[in-house]
């Protein structure tokens, strides 16, 4: 209050979490705006699939999928890109293979190799930061051969004529150089696909993360429309969603650009609905993004942070400038389970409550509103996330009175349209819910958009794109292509799997992954200790050979804080998504030093 008082609403800033429920969500970025004065929140979707959502909005009119994983079972062909779900999502992966064994075509398009090339039809790789120019190629022999489906769009669309001239050059033969795929290779991707009666692309962070991710996502959208597959059972896009309510933080508002179910802070009618609801006059200038955030602690704008169950100080790209803006903060508060490394900064650390200890919602990636219920006693001082966010709200003078999730859930149920005819009650009874759902007593959509899309007047959008080389390319004093992500055993920065001995015991320690060509050109053997350096920062690890890596790539996960990924990566940003590019930096590689007896 304080820092408010002496340096304006806009000094201050909170991160909250996909971790929690659709509850806390709602009250975290409600008390952002209403309490703190600006909307300067964001949360882990700013890292992972904004540049997803903004592509999505912008040509479809909504930033969930439009069917679900389980659609899967009804395609015929179904694309994967830019994603590992055997790894990252392994219960959509259990629906993939069930496709694959009753004869659904799996194609991947990957820089990178992966499990489910064991199911796919094809396999193809590409040149890391090329996706742009292959999928312009896909686009090229679509239209050149007369594959799309002109009725659709000219029902369903708008923008089609100019997506046309814009791949007119880009052909198999002119992309291919760009992107490593053989043009014969180009063309039977794009029959396949645009062929098909039914047909899914699925995407996952190596589309979103790079500075050119919401052009690659708008490329999967101009597929879909221009082959008509989507709004029916078995089409559709689908970007898999990590966290178990990353879906649902977004939809309530941990945006900050945008109010609950991505209604625009700069709309004075639609603002004007939750300056009623709250009774509290609210901000018409969007907030800053999470990596915005920190430059704006650097330069003296920020002085205050409230974050939620996110661990910057391990999730941020360009992990020196990050921490160090913590700690320049004047008064940081962090709610957590653990003493995670964005606490150890903290002013003041609140004891937070995890999923098993609390009643809430969470939303999945499939839209699915699902009802989680208290199974466990709140240990020690611990508390429930959404009365901890309460009691900062009545030290703002706010007085809230919640007494139970239910209550803000139905305050929830009045400035989001996504949730009409799903109630606390319902949840109750029928445990899960798929938004958006027609009546009381009928079941929510799994295939949305069959006869129009949330756009104006009804009509998707063609977004044409051109292929852009990443912000960072290789040279000759860093030739190698660094990418981050996650592993199996250890989710996201691992702040709670590190913590569980058997996944540890699996995956004790931070591994760098190379091909075995790689490896032999550095003279490095698989179990010995390699540094990696970028103009960001060096690290040093354990060399682990993989196959599915090509030559000229390191793959480093980002759980570990002894060899901390993030302290190399590129804090560049994609300018419609503000996403950074974590799947893209130049990197050196070198044979660590051996330490020598004294």
């Amino acid at each position: 209050m304080a820092i408010k008082q002496a340096q304006g609403p806009k000094a201050l800033a909170g991160f909250g979490s996909a971790k929690c429920s659709n509850e806390e969500a709602w009250l975290f970025q409600k008390l952002v705006r209403t309490g703190f004065g600006s909307n300067n929140v964001d949360h882990c979707t700013r890292l992972c699939h904004a540049s997803s959502v903004a592509a999505l909005m912008e040509c479809l009119g909504s930033g969930a999928v439009t069917a679900s994983f389980m659609q899967a079972l009804e395609a015929d062909v179904v694309i994967l890109t830019g994603c590992n779900p055997a790894v990252n999502h392994p219960v959509a992966a259990t629906f993939f293979k069930q496709a694959a064994k009753q004869g659904t075509e799996i194609i991947i398009l990957d820089p990178r190799g992966q499990a489910l090339d064991a199911y796919a039809t094809m396999s193809v790789r590409f040149t890391p930061g090329a996706d742009v120019s292959l999928f312009n190629a896909l686009l090229h022999v679509i239209i050149a051969e007369g594959l799309y489906n002109q009725a659709y769009i000219d029902a369903h669309t708008e923008g089609f004529e100019a997506l046309k001239q814009s791949v007119a050059h880009s052909t198999p033969d002119a992309m291919s150089a760009l992107c490593g795929v053989a043009p014969d290779t180009i063309r039977e991707v794009a029959r396949r696909y645009a062929n098909a009666e039914k047909a899914m692309i699925f995407w996952g962070m190596g589309i979103s993360q790079h500075t050119h991710g919401t052009d690659n996502a708008r490329c999967l959208i101009s597929l879909a429309l221009a082959c008509g597959h989507t709004g029916r059972p078995g089409t559709g896009l689908h970007p898999l969603r990590g966290q178990n309510n990353v879906q649902g933080a977004s939809d309530a508002g941990l945006i900050p650009m945008v109010l609950p179910d991505y209604q625009p802070v700069g709309d004075s009618q639609l603002r004007a609905a939750f300056e009623e609801l709250w009774n509290t006059p609210l901000s018409d200038e969007p907030g800053l993004t999470v990596v915005e955030v920190m430059n704006a602690i650097h330069a003296g704008e920020v002085r205050g942070m409230y974050i939620l169950g996110e661990n910057t100080a391990m999730s941020d790209p360009d992990l020196t400038h990050a921490r160090a803006a913590l700690g320049k903060l004047e008064h940081l508060v962090v709610q957590d389970l653990f003493i995670t490394e964005t606490a150890q900064f903290a002013d003041v650390i609140l004891p937070a409550s995890a999923w098993p200890e609390k009643d809430g919602t969470v939303t999945n990636t499939n839209r699915q509103v699902q009802l989680g219920r208290a199974a466990l006693p709140l240990p020690g001082e611990a508390k429930p996330d959404w009365w901890i966010i309460q009691e900062i709200a009545n030290r703002f003078g706010l007085g809230w009175r919640y007494q139970h999730p239910q209550e803000v859930f139905a305050e929830m149920q009045q400035g989001m349209h996504s949730f009409n005819h799903i109630s606390w009650e319902r949840l109750a009874r029928e445990n899960s819910v798929t938004y958006p759902c027609p009546a009381e007593d009928a079941p929510g959509q799994d295939v949305v958009f069959s006869d129009a899309f949330p756009r104006a007047g009804g009509l998707a959008k063609f977004a044409p794109t051109r292929p852009l080389p990443p912000d960072e390319p290789v040279d000759d004093a860093y030739p190698t292509v660094l990418t981050t992500g996650r592993q199996l055993e250890h989710w996201h920065t691992g702040s709670m799997t590190r913590r569980a001995q058997v996944l540890d015991a699996l995956e004790p320690e931070a591994v760098a992954s190379l091909s075995p060509g790689e490896l032999n050109r550095l003279g490095v053997a698989p179990g010995e200790k390699l540094t990696i350096t970028t103009r960001r920062g060096t690290i040093t690890l354990t060399a682990r050979v993989d196959d599915k890596i090509p030559d000229g790539m390191v793959f480093v996960p980002f759980a570990y804080a002894e060899a901390a990924a993030n302290l190399l990566t590129n804090p560049a940003l994609d300018p419609y998504g503000k996403i950074p590019e974590f799947k893209y930096a130049a990197c050196r590689l070198e044979r660590a030093a051996v330490p020598q007896p004294h």
